[in-house]
């Protein structure tokens, strides 16, 4: 069995508690407006490109089946995406790193080898693997098998999720996760069809369903200034978290442009015109409404 990892990142401290590997599947669902994974988002590998990084060895317009790539009089490099198919080929010895490709093939046993490299730090720390995004869920045999792989090695795991799949799926996993990181973008239904693609029913129904059944649950809620973090939102954060018994707390994870770059290197329009990082003042404003209606501890990640 192989899945589709776009990256696999150590050290993590912010994807629950202690020192963690990060394992990112590739595929999502959803296509928020503020997504700073955008290569998370497709189920194919994808090929990034940075033109200001190229040194114009030409290696990639050899490699190319499809001649996607030109070189200019003056050395400007020209990426033809409209004919590219995604192999990847072009990328395969960038020495510059100009081209790279999000999204590599892996077994459950590479996955489990390159996280346990660092099993020592997971001891000291209350670490662990955290399955992350994308959204892990749309490969779910493969993260069912790496969870269980992970649970044979005594890892404490975490899922991160946008809540939209099958709860048959999340009830098979949940002997396997020991904490679920579990998305909450916006209130109103058909807002959150506007943010994201997809209305929250779905969502919210598997979110009280993982509550009943007695799943562990951190709150992750992105809040993006002008568009989702309105009183009526940080209220209806309040209210869910409110009535969820298991819930553990709620993670603000306040608004930054990074995704703008990597939409421009996939060849992408950024859908916001924002191009500013949160401010603090913004930040201690929602984090003041939220404490005020709330008992269940709110931090920022």
């Amino acid at each position: 069995m192989h899945g589709l990892i776009f990256a696999i990142e150590k050290f993590a401290i912010h994807d629950g508690p202690g020192i963690r590997t990060v394992v990112f599947f590739k595929g999502c669902p959803l296509r928020c407006l503020w997504c700073h994974n955008p290569e998370s988002q497709c189920r194919q590998p994808e090929v990034l490109f940075s033109p200001e990084k190229c040194i114009g060895c030409g290696w990639c317009l050899q490699a190319c089946p499809e001649k996607c790539h030109l070189l200019g009089t003056e050395g400007e490099h020209k990426f033809e995406r409209e004919h590219c198919r995604q192999c990847g080929l072009c990328a395969r010895e960038c020495y510059a790193g100009a081209l790279e490709v999000a999204g590599k093939q892996y077994t459950v046993a590479e996955v489990i080898a390159i996280v346990m490299q660092d099993k020592v730090f997971y001891d000291h720390s209350g670490g662990g693997i955290t399955l992350s995004g994308g959204e892990p869920m749309e490969q779910f045999p493969f993260a069912l098998a790496l969870l269980q792989a992970a649970r044979k090695q005594g890892l404490h795991t975490c899922l991160e999720t946008c809540g939209q799949a099958p709860y048959r799926n999340f009830r098979q996993l949940l002997p396997l996760v020991d904490l679920f990181l579990y998305d909450y973008k916006a209130t109103d239904p058909e807002m959150h069809r506007e943010f994201t693609g997809v209305n929250n029913e779905l969502i919210l129904t598997n979110l009280r369903q993982l509550d009943r059944d007695g799943a562990k649950i951190i709150l992750r809620c992105p809040l993006v200034p002008g568009i989702n973090d309105d009183s009526g939102h940080l209220a209806g954060i309040a209210s869910i978290a409110n009535s969820l018994r298991h819930i553990q707390q709620i993670d603000l994870e306040p608004y930054h442009p990074l995704g703008r770059g990597k939409c421009q290197r996939l060849g992408r329009e950024y859908p916001l015109a924002l191009d500013e990082f949160t401010t603090e003042e913004r930040i201690s404003g929602w984090l003041a409404a939220l404490q005020s209606q709330t008992a269940v501890p709110v931090q920022r990640s």
